[in-house]
C-alpha cells in the first residue's frame, strides 16, 4: 500500500473537505517538498469565499519546506539537496519568455490562471491535475522541474520565513515599482501583514515619513505598526484623513500612496489621490474594484501621477525578503501572530478576515 498524504481541500464557497492522496512519485528532475508552513492572506479570505472557478483546489501559496525528496538531475541543476529549507515562489514559469529570463516570473503567462488556465501555479491549480499536490495546506507539495526557489538563510525559522511572501511584495511594490527611497513621504493604508510589510521596506529604503492609516478594527495592528516605526498613524474613523495628512505634511501631501487595503472598495484610491503632492506623486492600486464610476481620471492628469497596480514580486524582491527576516533591525516577530493545524484550515483562513488582532496567520501542516 502507498503512503499516503493528508490536504485541505477548497471545495465549495467557505467549504473545506480533507483528503488523502498517494505520495507521487518523484521524476529525475522534480522534487518533493514536506510543507513546514503555509501562510494565510487576504487573496486566501477572498477566493475562500468566492472562488474564482469551479473544481477542488489545494490552496496555500506563501509556503516553507524541507526538501523531502530529489530527483539528481534537480539536485544538480538547482544546487539543492534533500533536507534544505526552502521558498518556493507560487508562480511556476515557461522559463522560456522574456519575463522568466529576467526574473518576473508574475509577468508570465504562464502564471496567469485567469487567462492560462493550462498554467501551473501553486495554490490555484486544480486537485484534479495530477500529482496532485500543487498547494500548501497539505502535507507535502510537489515540485516541478521549472518551480522557482530560493533557500532559506541559516538561522531562519521556518515560520518566520513564512513572512516572505508580503515582504517580498512590500520590497517590490515600494522600492522596485514605486521607487519610494532616501527622503520620500508614504502613506500606507491598511496596517494588516502587507501594510506593515511595506512600512518596513519603506524604513529600510530611508523614507523620511510614514503615514498608516487604518480603521479601529485595526487598533492592535496599528501599535505594530508605531513598534516597527511608523511616523504617524489615522484611524480614518475617529478624523479626517485628508486633512491629518495636509497637517503633518504642512499642506504638501506625500510623494507615494500605498493601497494595502482589502474589501474597502474605490475609497483608498480616492484617499490616495487627494493625499499626493500637488504634481508627480505615484499612487499604487490593488485592482480588487472591476469597475469605478466616476474614476477622477482629469485629476490624475492634472496632478501628474504615475499609477502603478500592484502584482507580487521579482526573484530579487524574494532575496532581499529573506535576507530582510533574517536581520536584527526590525522585531518581525510582531508580525507573526496566529498559528493553526491543518485540521482547522478553515477557522485560520477566516481569522485573517476576522479579529483586527490577526496580523499573519501560519498554517502548519504537522502541528
Amino acid at each position: 500500500m502507498s503512503e499516503k498524504v493528508q490536504a485541505a481541500v477548497r471545495t465549495a464557497p467557505q467549504v473545506t473537505e480533507f483528503r488523502e492522496y498517494d505520495m507521487p512519485d518523484i521524476p529525475d528532475d522534480c522534487a518533493l517538498l514536506k510543507v513546514e508552513v503555509a501562510g494565510i492572506c487576504g487573496t486566501d479570505v477572498k477566493f475562500y469565499s468566492k472562488p474564482p472557478f469551479e473544481g477542488p483546489v489545494i490552496m496555500g501559496h506563501e509556503n516553507i519546506g524541507y526538501i523531502a525528496k530529489a530527483g539528481k538531475t534537480f539536485t544538480k541543476r538547482r544546487g539543492l539537496k534533500e533536507g534544505d529549507l526552502v521558498f518556493p515562489e507560487h508562480y511556476v514559469g515557461c522559463m522560456n519568455c522574456e519575463h522568466c529570463h529576467r526574473g518576473d516570473y508574475r509577468l508570465c503567462m504562464f502564471t496567469d490562471w485567469r487567462r492560462f488556465p493550462e498554467g501551473l501555479r501553486f495554490g490555484y491549480t486544480l486537485a484534479e491535475r495530477a500529482p496532485h499536490l500543487f498547494g500548501g495546506f497539505a502535507q507535502y507539495m510537489f515540485l516541478p522541474w521549472n518551480s522557482i526557489l530560493h533557500k532559506v538563510p541559516d538561522g531562519l525559522s521556518p515560520e518566520l520565513a513564512g513572512v516572505v511572501t508580503p515582504m517580498a511584495n512590500g520590497i517590490q511594490w515600494a522600492l522596485f515599482d514605486c521607487e519610494v527611497g532616501y527622503d520620500s513621504r508614504v502613506l500606507i493604508q491598511g496596517p494588516g501583514q502587507q501594510g506593515l510589510s511595506q512600512l518596513i521596506a519603506c524604513k529600510q529604503a530611508g523614507a523620511s515619513l510614514i503615514i498608516i492609516t487604518g480603521t479601529s478594527k485595526d487598533t492592535a495592528r496599528m501599535q505594530v505598526a508605531r513598534n516597527l516605526g511608523a511616523d504617524y498613524v489615522i484611524n480614518v474613523d475617529e478624523e479626517d484623513p485628508i486633512a491629518r495628512i495636509n497637517e503633518i505634511t504642512s499642506g504638501e501631501g506625500v510623494d507615494v500612496a500605498l493601497d494595502c487595503t482589502a474589501g474597502a472598495g474605490t475609497i483608498p484610491v480616492l484617499l490616495g489621490i487627494e493625499a499626493l503632492k500637488r504634481k508627480g506623486g505615484t499612487l499604487l492600486i490593488q485592482g480588487e474594484v472591476a469597475d469605478f464610476p466616476n474614476f477622477p481620471l482629469g485629476k490624475i492628469a492634472n496632478k501628474y501621477i504615475t499609477v502603478k497596480a500592484a502584482r507580487g514580486h521579482n526573484y530579487e524582491s524574494c532575496e532581499l525578503a529573506l535576507k530582510q527576516l533574517n536581520s536584527d533591525r526590525f522585531d518581525l516577530n510582531q508580525i507573526v501572530t496566529h498559528r493553526f493545524g491543518l485540521e482547522d484550515t478553515h477557522e485560520a483562513i477566516n481569522a485573517v478576515g476576522g479579529s483586527g488582532d490577526v496580523i499573519h496567520v501560519s498554517l502548519m501542516p504537522w502541528s
